[in-house]
């Protein structure tokens, strides 16, 4: 084998091994979605960063015991064509989100919709979904 051939091979080695983080993704099967979830809470920080946003939010109970809850969101480079940034949101700010949950039973919501304090839709761009129009 010529050096010449060699270091091709290395580099294409490298390459693929390198890029496949680009491709990797995960599924949903890891969140109930069969049913819809809200909840309405406070949020304690938002993370614009990839793969995929983060709100963390306080949720208080009948009780006022407060659950915190961690929700994920779609991808950023989605978000971006429908205004979102990383200062679309803030800690202290009053959310309603819509989602799924996990299957694990951790406090985690795979996001669906989400609405300001007033009720108004804050668009996340995502396609409907099943029996909605």
């Amino acid at each position: 084998m010529s050096r010449y051939s060699f270091t091709l091979i290395v580099l294409s080695l490298v390459f693929f091994v390198l890029s496949a983080p680009v491709f990797a993704h995960h599924g949903a099967s890891a969140y109930d979605n069969s049913t819809l979830t809200t909840l309405s809470g406070t949020i304690t920080e938002f993370q614009f960063i990839q793969p995929h946003p983060l709100i963390f939010l306080d949720v208080k109970d009948a009780n006022g015991d407060v659950t915190k809850w961690y929700v994920e969101m779609t991808a950023p480079n989605h978000l971006v064509h429908y205004g979102w940034n990383g200062h679309k949101l803030h800690a202290g700010q009053a959310i309603k989100v819509t989602g799924h949950v996990a299957k694990n039973g951790t406090k985690v919501l795979n996001l669906r919709q989400i609405y300001d304090a007033d009720g108004k839709e804050i668009p996340l761009g995502l396609p409907p979904q099943p029996g909605q129009s």
